[in-house]
């Protein structure tokens, strides 16, 4: 092969695929062969991929106010970290985010969370990116998206009782925001990658948000 060469799907070689766990997440183990930037074929190997399904996160902003809609919920997994100097609470300011049920769009799913966590319906609806949260383990796919909304209608505990949801609604500045990654504060990924976008794009936002309203 050349340096420059780019491998695809055509380089890897599907050997095996057995469920080791099905439940809420599921398990596979792959057995695989894939080139090898050396040239040649690497020896049959075994993986482990935690099938969690793909999820929707949804940056909630109102450009008029420059202010962002963040949920604040328990993340029972955060539990095991409690002992660790680094973490100090289970409940995590967040993006309103959510799964893809089967028969479901993306656009859906966003337009469903917002909804669903804040209250608040989008204005507009933009994807920004899709990003693979962990891939070195983890097949989840996650589609971030922009919704303009009204932060002013913003307000109480929502979530779905059926689903045991409990989940509390902030609204804050940009900055504000932004300053409570850069503290440590919000250390949700999703939450992360989409506010440091924002103070990123902030700029070309409010060009598009000035010149709607001319």
């Amino acid at each position: 092969m050349t340096l420059n060469e780019t491998f695809t799907l055509k380089d890897v070689k599907l050997m095996n695929k057995k469920v080791n766990y099905h439940g809420f997440f599921h398990v596979d183990e792959l057995t695989f062969k894939h080139k090898l930037f050396s040239g040649g074929w690497s020896a049959e190997v075994k993986r482990e991929v935690f099938e969690r399904g793909d999820a929707v996160a949804v940056l909630a902003y109102d450009p008029q106010s420059d202010q962002v809609i963040l949920v604040e919920q328990i993340r029972v997994p955060i539990l095991s970290r409690i002992h660790s100097k680094h973490e100090q609470s289970p409940w995590l300011l967040e993006l309103a985010a959510g799964m893809v049920e089967p028969n479901e769009t993306p656009e859906e799913v966003a337009r469903r969370e917002l909804l669903e966590e804040t209250g608040l319906e989008a204005i507009q609806l933009n994807k920004i990116t899709h990003f693979y949260p962990s891939p070195g383990g983890c097949s989840e796919r996650i589609d971030l998206y922009l919704a303009w909304v009204d932060a002013t209608k913003a307000k109480g505990i929502h979530g779905l009782a059926s689903e045991h949801e409990d989940i509390r609604v902030h609204v804050m500045s940009r900055i504000n925001a932004y300053n409570k990654v850069v503290s440590g504060e919000i250390v949700s990924a999703p939450t992360m990658i989409g506010l440091q976008w924002l103070m990123m794009n902030y700029s070309a936002l409010e060009v598009v948000v000035k010149s709607d309203t001319i």
